[in-house]
């Protein structure tokens, strides 16, 4: 990314950390610099496999961007909310029930956290497709495209593809073989999004008693929604509120660390690794008391394997032929990328949700199978 010639765009000053005393999870931190060699490769993957495996979630560092870097992908994410007009926002909102993905603007007040007490998000966000130029987007942001053309492809090549290789080996599987799944040129809707985190009333607050998103696996909340694919990446920023279901059924924060990673994992891998690799239970609440008064900037990539994926277990795996596979639905009913992915954008936040057998769990069922949704 060359530092001379970059057009001009507002700071985004980030707030400070939390001084707070949380209770924050003990996330496995996973070098990508070491993924360049089979000897580091053969290193890494089993620290990343128990990661994923106990806590669905895990820090990457190394991973090829400057802090600097990082810094300017935040000022040109912010800009997408500060530098467009609210009515040019009116005509690139994206129509998400009728086009199944995220991309363009969403507005406020969308998704429903609480139907009874008539409570909804305060979640502003927009998406790109990772062909950052396959759709049109507001004049302001433009000058920024061959920027995020880079960021994209940095984060599919340079952390996706490198995550996959590892999970591949974890499994026994040649390194190509998640990979493969998840191309970079073909039909597919993995995403950069930018999102933004509004305060609510303190009226709000206490109806939705502070959560902002519920808790979901994989495919619901915490990050909007695209959990629902293969592997997320978020880019870690100070101000709090994402927490991690424990073993014991507690919720533990993440913690901030300067230009790293968090990454986990979604319900496509759920399915392409037959339940050896489950969506951690997450959620977004309000943050600590000391940031209450700070927006909160995330800058996500969500990655889903291809169109033409059918969500089948790997069960070429060696590891999962010793271990067992965990079928969601019968491998003949087992629904594309496609149809999984448009199933589920479409019906997040908008549908009623049902009261499921487990305390504080709501479900619906999404193409036979049933999702849950954790108060």
């Amino acid at each position: 990314m060359p530092s001379l010639t970059l057009p001009e765009c507002p700071r985004y000053i980030s707030p400070p950390a939390t001084k707070e005393e949380l209770e924050f999870a003990n996330l496995t931190v996973i070098d990508l610099s070491k993924v360049h060699s089979p000897e580091g490769r053969q290193e890494l993957y089993p620290k990343l496999r128990d990661a994923l495996r106990t806590q669905g979630f895990v820090y990457a560092i190394n991973h090829g961007y400057t802090q600097a870097q990082r810094d300017r992908i935040f000022d040109i994410a912010n800009a997408f909310f500060t530098l467009v007009p609210p009515d040019e926002m009116k005509t690139y909102t994206g129509n998400i029930e009728k086009d199944g993905y995220y991309y363009g603007y969403k507005g406020r007040q969308i998704w429903k956290l609480d139907e009874e007490n008539r409570v909804f998000d305060q979640i502003e966000q927009y998406g790109l497709h990772r062909n950052v130029t396959k759709l049109p987007h507001p004049q302001a942001v433009r000058p920024f495209l061959p920027e995020l053309d880079a960021f994209s492809r940095h984060n599919h090549f340079k952390v996706l593809h490198p995550i996959l290789r590892l999970i591949a080996l974890s499994l026994e599987l040649p390194e190509e073989a998640l990979v493969e799944k998840h191309s970079f040129d073909g039909e597919g809707e993995t995403a950069i999004r930018f999102m933004k985190y509004y305060m609510r009333s303190k009226e709000e607050e206490e109806k939705s008693k502070n959560v902002w998103l519920k808790g979901h696996t994989g495919a619901l909340v915490c990050l909007s929604r695209i959990d629902f694919g293969s592997v997320s990446i978020l880019w870690s920023q100070p101000v709090g509120g994402l927490q991690i279901q424990a073993p014991d059924g507690g919720w533990k924060w993440v913690r901030h660390i300067d230009n790293a990673l968090v990454i986990n994992t979604g319900d496509m891998l759920g399915f392409l690794t037959g339940g050896y690799y489950k969506p951690t239970i997450h959620r977004v609440v309000q943050p600590p008391e000391d940031q209450h008064e700070y927006e909160r900037l995330g800058t996500f990539y969500f990655s889903l394997s291809d169109d033409n994926v059918r969500l089948l277990p790997c069960v070429e795996s060696p590891v999962l032929q010793r271990v067992g596979i965990e079928r969601q639905c019968p491998d003949e009913d087992a629904p594309l990328s496609e149809v999984w992915r448009k199933a589920r954008t479409t019906t997040y936040g908008v549908v009623d949700l049902q009261k499921g057998m487990e305390r504080d769990v709501e479900e619906e069922v999404v193409e036979g199978i049933v999702v849950k949704h954790y108060n």
